[in-house]
């Protein structure tokens, strides 16, 4: 650390004062994967809980904190840290700066992520128990009646927002500071569109976020009653706050996932993007839309109808711009010299998924029909199928996309392709009859259901299984890539199902100052 006239820092150091963006984004897609394990592994106990019904292994209590905990590492330990890693590792290289803007504050926003993430976690071993007020924390469940531990949560996420911040200042003066001469707007990869678009969104929503945890914290010691009937405050405030961080949020989690599927569609159909400028336009729109939508999570509460009728056509014309997207994307493909590498089979994958998750959030959107819908199963499949299948398989595909450009190594194939289809399988055996059981009338979030409810429960617990174990497949071949894959020249060339050879370029070696080769 300044010690330059020894060469890099070596060994703990290297990592501990890395300002590397290499490094750095390194370190934040390792710290996403130890904590996608450990979000997952809640969802495994919520599954094993709900194979049949009545209460078998844990309490109901428990089983709260679970769905809690749950969602909350996912979205905020796994999928956002996890594309912040992306964008240290790549936003750099692609648009030829030599690092971030501010290496030094990039380290600090990566460094005080785990502490974070131990506070909450810990929270689950306090007196009175974790939070089990769901990943939502409405008041006054998580006010009134909240358990000690919730001080902890909410300094948790303080800090959580704080790193997201200083992330998100770090791509923007990036983006516009560092590109290299011949870099123009509309000539940047669309993975640097997006983020540069999410990282706006970031800026905007999480102080949002940050003002809603203090007004829950003046609420719990202060005596104020932001959100206390008693006091002349109102619980559905807290949601109207929550929504309008939480709905741009959503679309946080999903841009730099459309960037990456726009990166790799083209790679692997041999062909430039289908309507490029559409694509950043369609970005742009998504992005601007996605703050005058919020309600749409709210129909239930006694809004006015003049106020469902907004939320309710503002959300249907979020899926225009969403659909140009998805339009895009299969025209890149129409008539190309496709092949189905690891990367383009998680990204069709996403392709498909993602838009039936599009559709059932069209159907979401239909005011009176979401009386029916809301806070049923038909919500979890909805969401997990823009989650997990939008955004968790688009980071899968952009590992295996990148991985032998981070490490100088090829990862199996084989045994890349056996976890896309273990985890295709698996993933749509354990969300897809949620649509059903949901439309049924089973709530989500408890511990316990109907009988008639007890085959799709067992089918979609042993589809999260197989999804959970095929992560297991993925985590050994990129730790025996790293450590024993075949090594690779500065041209990969990867050979197609019929033979064709396509060299993919690379810039100049990591070390030097590399301009893209599209601006050559």
């Amino acid at each position: 650390m300044g010690d330059h006239h020894h060469g890099p820092a070596k060994g703990l150091k290297r990592w501990i004062f890395a300002t590397n963006h290499k490094d750095i984004g390194t370190m934040y897609l390792w710290f996403s994967f130890a904590m996608f394990i450990l979000g997952g592994s809640f969802a495994m106990i919520i599954r094993a809980e709900l194979f049949q019904p009545g209460m078998q292994l844990i309490r109901p209590e428990f089983f709260n904190q679970m769905t809690t905990m749950h969602g909350l590492i996912m979205v905020f330990g796994a999928i956002m840290p996890s594309f912040v890693g992306l964008a240290n590792w790549m936003i750099p290289m692609m648009i030829g700066a030599p690092d971030m803007a501010l290496p030094r504050m990039n380290n600090w926003s990566f460094w005080i992520l785990p502490p974070a993430f131990l506070l909450l976690a810990s929270t689950l071993f306090m007196e009175g128990g974790g939070p089990a007020f769901g990943w939502t924390f409405y008041a006054p469940l998580s006010t009134t009646y909240a358990p000690p531990s919730v001080t902890f949560f909410i300094f948790g996420v303080h800090i959580l927002g704080l790193s997201s911040i200083m992330g998100s200042i770090n791509i923007v003066a990036t983006v516009w500071n560092l590109r290299a001469p011949g870099m123009t707007w509309m000539k940047m990869p669309l993975f640097v569109w997006t983020w540069f678009i999410t990282a706006y969104l970031l800026i905007a929503v999480m102080p949002v976020l940050a003002g809603l945890v203090t007004m829950m914290l003046m609420d719990i010691h202060f005596g104020t009653s932001f959100f206390s009937a008693a006091g002349g405050g109102d619980p559905v405030l807290f949601q109207h706050i929550f929504w309008f961080f939480g709905h741009p949020e959503v679309y946080i989690i999903i841009l730099p996932a459309f960037g990456v599927v726009s990166q790799i569609i083209p790679t692997f159909a041999r062909k430039p993007l289908f309507g490029y400028d559409s694509m950043v336009y369609a970005t742009a729109s998504i992005a601007f839309l996605s703050f005058i939508v919020w309600a749409h999570h709210m129909y239930t509460v006694g809004m006015p109808v003049s106020g469902e009728l907004f939320f309710m056509y503002a959300t249907m014309l979020i899926a225009v711009p969403t659909g140009v997207k998805v339009f895009n994307w299969i025209s890149t493909m129409w008539r190309g010299s496709m092949t189905f590498e690891t990367p383009m089979l998680f990204s069709i994958g996403f392709v498909v998924l993602f838009t039936i998750g599009g559709f059932t959030g069209l159907m979401l959107s239909i005011a009176p029909s979401d009386f029916q819908y809301h806070d049923s199963y038909f919500v979890v499949a909805h969401f997990h199928y823009v989650m997990v299948a939008g955004a968790v398989f688009s980071m899968t595909a952009a590992v295996y996309y990148w991985l032998p450009k981070w490490c100088g190594r090829m990862y199996n194939e084989t045994m890349g392709k056996t976890h896309f289809w273990i985890s295709f399988v698996g993933f749509n055996l354990a969300f897809f009859p949620q649509h059903f059981v949901g439309l049924a009338g089973m709530p989500r979030r408890i511990p316990d259901y109907a009988l008639q409810f007890t085959d799709f429960n067992m089918m979609s617990s042993v589809g999260a299984f197989i999804y959970g174990g095929s992560q297991i497949l993925f985590l050994y071949n990129v730790i025996a890539t790293i450590v024993a894959g075949q090594p690779i020249s500065d041209e990969k060339v990867w050979e197609g199902a019929e033979g064709l050879e396509w060299t993919v370029p690379t810039p100049a070696p990591f070390h030097t100052f590399a301009v893209p080769p599209q601006v050559k």
